[in-house]
């Protein structure tokens, strides 16, 4: 039995090394205009899936039904933070967007809307790991992260207000800036 056990250890720590050692060469891609591997794809998608399954919030959902109001202020939202990756009603993808090796959904095509609402909200909190979604949960309260899930998840059948902005983003008002981050604690000013 002993041997078998030093067998089975041995050849793990022989995988390891052989991982590692590609990593370190770089034999992994970086870059974001190389293609994803199949294997990052589905090591990517599939942690992806069961995250959203564990994490996700279900309903009944703390805000909502959304008004007019809501739609209108969440397609603004929409314009000023996602459009730019994401597109707009044409389905149009920007410069940025096409710049990504892990292609940005380009909603106006290709929506959301037979995403839970849970799913959604969580991939606009959190974002999503080795690609461009950043997290919003740090920038935007929560009542406007589910006025911009609910924008989604209704982006075939808005109110006329918000499917005004959502076809012509030049009626959204600009963004207001953030104010600067503060900078750590012991930090000393340049």
């Amino acid at each position: 039995m002993r041997p078998f056990l030093l067998g089975v250890f041995v050849a793990l720590a022989a995988i390891a090394i052989v991982a590692l050692g590609i990593i370190q060469t770089g034999a992994v891609p970086a870059r974001q205009d190389v293609p994803l591997g199949n294997l990052e794809k589905w090591m990517a998608r599939t942690s992806l899936k069961a995250t959203i399954e564990r994490e996700a919030p279900q309903p009944p959902y703390p805000y909502g039904p959304p008004s007019g109001r809501d739609y209108a202020a969440a397609a603004v939202l929409y314009v000023q933070n996602c459009a730019v990756c994401h597109g707009t009603a044409k389905g149009t993808p920007t410069a940025i967007a096409r710049g990504f090796s892990v292609r940005a959904p380009q909603l106006g095509k290709h929506g959301v809307e037979d995403d839970p609402e849970g799913e959604t909200y969580w991939k606009i909190a959190h974002g999503i790991r080795m690609t461009a979604m950043p997290s919003f949960g740090q920038t935007l309260d929560p009542r406007a992260l589910w006025q911009l899930t609910y924008f989604m998840k209704h982006m075939d059948a808005l109110p006329p207000r918000a499917q005004a902005i959502w076809e012509n983003p030049k009626l959204a008002p600009p963004p207001t800036p953030l104010p600067a981050p503060s900078p750590p604690a012991g930090a000393r000013a340049g």
